[in-house]
């Protein structure tokens, strides 16, 4: 099941960005992945945000904050086209609960890590990537049951 990390300096979101960056984050990279709009599949899309505190983020050349995006999905998950599509939402989405602009847009950086099939576990079995996409397949409303 896919998994977004936001690391950003404490205070580096406005009020409003920081309450809604997580969930806009989560259901961009479901949206991207294609995962249907259920309630199982909302429930699976974890989303963290890491805080650093003062100072511990900063590069060569200022102390301008700098974003992180880690996103982690079954291997095979996102096409290259997906992929750039969930970069780019990502990073306006990250740019926006700053209170940032376009031009600030290389100081977001997105990872996208897949992970190899059979490396995935959860509720006690490894979950595979054609297990995914058959539950994905399912009509809404068992996929919900699931």
């Amino acid at each position: 099941m896919p998994m977004i990390r936001l690391t950003a300096p404490a205070g580096a979101l406005t009020e409003q960005g920081r309450s809604s960056v997580q969930r806009d984050l989560a259901a961009a990279l479901l949206r991207w992945e294609g995962a249907p709009d259920t309630a199982f599949f909302r429930a699976q899309a974890w989303s963290y945000l890491v805080e650093l505190p003062e100072g511990a983020q900063t590069t060569a050349e200022d102390d301008a904050p700098r974003f992180l995006v880690e996103v982690t999905v079954p291997q095979g998950a996102l096409s290259e086209r997906r992929k750039a599509g969930l970069v780019e939402e990502a990073t306006n989405t990250v740019l926006s609960a700053a209170g940032l602009t376009p031009q600030d847009a290389l100081r977001v950086w997105v990872l996208v890590h897949e992970q190899p099939d059979g490396t995935w576990g959860a509720g006690g079995s490894v979950i595979r990537y054609a297990d995914l996409v058959a539950l994905a397949q399912q009509p809404k409303e068992a996929a919900s049951d699931a």
